[in-house]
């Protein structure tokens, strides 16, 4: 399996999403608006004073693979162990058809645009998905789930380099889990990519048990943990 997925934010932010990313020096976020993530050249040593400037001061930022010691001017917040995972199994079966706007009905999957952003990020805050942001969208492809016009479930694509592309925000609303929609929507994506010859891969938190169940049932292989900490500038 490839290393870089040992440090994909930086992967990423370094090269694919570099447009969208501010930063210097060893170190890289996605700008105001997307994701809060960080990504830095070596997680083992980052260079949070080239992050500094890129920062203000109470925002509340995501990094993966660092467990030294906090800097001067930084506060953790939260530290959990992230699992990566990736795509070791064939191509899901069965057809999955993605309905045009004009043509949705309840049920059915639908490609997300710029539109739908105030329901997205409705659902991501429903669902207590908190590394989002409303410009998330413009990462890769999304598609949600809308029933009587109110979107109840979602995923979408967030990381990408060398050909690996992460499947990422897979929300449902509450009052609607447990009844297959991530799983569907999940397979849209995995099909797509695969398709276009590259390979998915996800993060999850290793205390989501249910996640991790779900995504190892459907054909996802651990590739291993790490840190990540949220952390605020003082």
């Amino acid at each position: 399996m490839p290393s870089e997925l040992d440090n994909s934010a930086w992967q990423c932010l370094s090269g694919p999403h570099a447009a969208m990313a501010a930063g210097a020096g060893g170190a890289r976020r996605y700008a105001t608006g997307y994701p809060p993530l960080v990504g830095f050249s070596d997680p083992q040593v980052p260079d949070f004073d080239a992050l500094a400037p890129w920062s203000a001061a109470g925002e509340i930022l995501y990094c993966e693979a660092w467990a030294g010691v906090t800097p001067r001017g930084w506060r953790v917040l939260v530290e959990k162990q992230l699992v990566t995972m990736f795509w070791d199994a064939p191509a899901p079966t069965g057809a999955v058809q993605v309905r045009h706007r004009s043509e949705r009905g309840s049920n059915e999957i639908v490609q997300l645009r710029r539109e739908d952003v105030a329901a997205v990020v409705s659902l991501a805050a429903d669902a207590d998905f908190t590394v989002f942001g409303p410009r998330a969208i413009e990462l890769g492809e999304f598609f949600g789930i809308f029933i009587d016009r109110r979107l109840i479930a979602m995923a979408g694509e967030r990381l990408f380099f060398h050909g690996n592309r992460e499947i990422s925000a897979v929300c449902t609303h509450p009052d609607f889990e447990g009844r297959g929609y991530a799983r569907r929507l999940v397979n849209c994506l995995i099909a797509r990519e695969l398709a276009r010859g590259e390979l998915p891969f996800l993060h999850v938190v290793s205390d989501n048990i249910r996640a991790c169940g779900l995504y190892t049932r459907m054909g996802f292989k651990n590739h291993g943990e790490s840190t990540l900490r949220v952390v605020l500038k003082e």
